[in-house]
Parts: C-alpha cells; sequence; structure tokens
C-alpha cells in the first residue's frame, strides 16, 4: 500500500483489496492531488478493508509521553487532495493525522479503537469534508483518557471544514472536539453519544465527557462553529458545549437528551440558538448574556422528559447504515406533538 501511494500521481486510484493489512510501520501520504485531479485511495468495491496499527511504536505510548509528529496515526497525512473511502483504521496511535491538510474527502471511513482520536486534523487545514465517519472506542492511555476523541479538528485553521452524517461514541475525551481551532466548523446531521466514561479502566481518569464540544484553549479565542440537526445523548458531562469559545457560535434544530451535565452550555459564547431541545438532562441548557435565539424547548415552556417524546429507543440510529452510507432514520428524539424543535436523524 506504501509503494501505491509513493507512486501515485493526481488523478490516480488507489483500489485496496479486502482483509487485513497489518502495519509495522505506519502509511504516510505527503504527495498532494489537486482540486481537480484528487488522488483516491479506496476499499476495492464492498470488500472490507481493516488497516490494524497494534504492531506499530506508540501503541500506547507512556503515561505522560509524547509521540513524534511522523508516528502520529496508521495513516499519516501531511497532503491535500485526497479522497479515502471505505476503510476501518483501528488500533493505531492515532487512526488518521491530518496535518496541515486541505482539499481531503474522508468517506465512510471507521476510526475504531485507537490509542488517540479515530479522525485527527490539525494545522492550516481547510476545505476537508467529513463524510459518514463512524468513530468510537478511541482512548488515550498515555494521558488518563484525555484527549482522545472520535473526531478533532483542533489547534489550528483554516475555512470550510465540513462534517455531515458522523456517529462518535464511546471515546474516552469527547465525540467531536474543536480545541482552539479558529476558522468555522460546520456539523450537519451527526451524532455523538456515550462519551467520557472510563470503558478501559485506565487510573486517574481525565476524560472531558462532552458530545460536541465547539472550542476553548488556553486563550479562548472565537470561533463561530456551526451544528445543525445534530443529537448528542448519554455523554458523561455536556451535550453541546462552547467550552469557553466566546464565538459568534449557530446551533440550530439540535437534541441533547441524558447527557449528565448541561444539554446547551453556552454561558461565556455570543450563541445564537434556534429549536433546539433538550430533554431529560441534568440542566437542560446555561446561557450567557450574549446568547440569541429563540424557539428552543427551554424557550417554549412545558415538560420536556422522557414522555414528551415519540421514542427514547436509539438502536436504529445506532445500527447499521443506509447502503448509501446515511444513517438511518427513525423517530428518536422527535417530540410527540410536532413542534418544530430538535433534530430528526
Amino acid at each position: 500500500m506504501q509503494r501505491a501511494i509513493d507512486l501515485a500521481r493526481p488523478g490516480t486510484v488507489i483500489s485496496v483489496r479486502g482483509g487485513t493489512y497489518a502495519l509495522t510501520s505506519n502509511l504516510q501520504i505527503a504527495r498532494s492531488g489537486t482540486a481537480s485531479n484528487p488522488i483516491t485511495l479506496a476499499a476495492y468495491g464492498s470488500e472490507k478493508v481493516l488497516i490494524d496499527g497494534e504492531a506499530l511504536p506508540n501503541t500506547p505510548a507512556p503515561v505522560g509521553g509524547s509521540i513524534p509528529n511522523a508516528q502520529r496515526g496508521a495513516i499519516h497525512i501531511e497532503a491535500s487532495h485526497w479522497r479515502i473511502a471505505g476503510l476501518e483504521i483501528a488500533n493505531g496511535p492515532y487512526g488518521i493525522f491530518c496535518r496541515d491538510c486541505s482539499g481531503n474527502v474522508f468517506d465512510r471511513i471507521v476510526t475504531r479503537d485507537n490509542y488517540e482520536s479515530g479522525l485527527h486534523i490539525q494545522g492550516a487545514s481547510g476545505g476537508n469534508l467529513i463524510l459518514d465517519l463512524d468513530s468510537y472506542g478511541n482512548r488515550d492511555p498515555r494521558k488518563n483518557g484525555e484527549s482522545a476523541d472520535g473526531l478533532a479538528i483542533k489547534e489550528g485553521s483554516g475555512a470550510g471544514n465540513v462534517v455531515r452524517g458522523a456517529r462518535l461514541w464511546n471515546n474516552s475525551d469527547d465525540g467531536f472536539d474543536a480545541w482552539e481551532f479558529l476558522s468555522p466548523i460546520r456539523i450537519e446531521d451527526s451524532v455523538a453519544y456515550g462519551n467520557g466514561f472510563n470503558r478501559w479502566d485506565l487510573p486517574d481518569y481525565t476524560g472531558d465527557g462532552n458530545g460536541f464540544k465547539l472550542g476553548g484553549g488556553d486563550e479562548d479565542l472565537p470561533a463561530a462553529h456551526v451544528v445543525t440537526n445534530s443529537i448528542a445523548f448519554r455523554n458523561q458531562v455536556g451535550g453541546f458545549v462552547d467550552n469557553g469559545n466566546p464565538g459568534a457560535l449557530r446551533l440550530s434544530r439540535d437534541t441533547a437528551w441524558r447527557n449528565g451535565g448541561t444539554g446547551f452550555d453556552f454561558s461565556d459564547s455570543a450563541a445564537t440558538l434556534t429549536r433546539n431541545l433538550a430533554a431529560s438532562n441534568a440542566v437542560p441548557a446555561g446561557l450567557g448574556g450574549a446568547a440569541g435565539g429563540g424557539g428552543n424547548s427551554w424557550d417554549l415552556g412545558g415538560t420536556w422528559d422522557d414522555g414528551a417524546l415519540i421514542s427514547t429507543d436509539p438502536s436504529t440510529l445506532t445500527g447499521p447504515r443506509r447502503p448509501d452510507g446515511g444513517i438511518p432514520r427513525s423517530a428518536f428524539l422527535r417530540p410527540k406533538h410536532g413542534t418544530g424543535v430538535g433534530a430528526r436523524l
């Protein structure tokens, strides 16, 4: 596979036959395609391809240790205009690590059980599309669970990154993390659940446990991320949180259900929240004085608990994807009385 990557030029299609590829050194992608002629690395037809990084260095790194840049990821990308599709990446020191990379498409990827974040994008990176990603079970023993997210777009900038149709679950830190990423990210039709629980008996556990963490940093700089038609449920702490980001965040038609802390925590941002639904969280919403919007469940009044919902059974949403890669549709968490609030997945 590395030989094919090294030979690839703009327009090349690399088709990977089904099977398990047990890496002894990680895959390095350094040459870019072009916007009109991307390079494709994809599973052949419907064959199942597993890229297994268990034998790579830093699986896991020692507690308190660091991972050298080049060793981050079973697939390490410092290139642009690639399409990576239909691959499953497991047990790596990160699943896919993408630094200073733009214009890439990650299509129907599975990143699971890695020793850091499943898919991690960092640095000067814009115009990436993450489509129908499943990322789960990722954890980081070296940081006691503090930084392994399902999907991280963090510590960088670059316009036009879009996440669509992602499912991010049972990761040690957060489902989605935009820590110190200073350009707007758009998230659509996605779900994050079960994040932040210590499923690995890691000592001194420090996982944050949010569904969608929309910023934050050692210096909280503004970034106007957008989340629409998405669901956060049964996370250890928050559903959707600004994490100190003071920017003009926008959330519309999202649902937070049964999160251990606050469903919508936007006490530090100039967020606009419109027609969102919070039900059965420890706290429905925490909003600062700069928050705007309206038509949310907490604005409408009444009782918003399990009894107000058509279904609290997530099994369809969490089950096999549709043949086209989409999340299967169901009545999960839709309000009984047709009120126009919350997500429709």
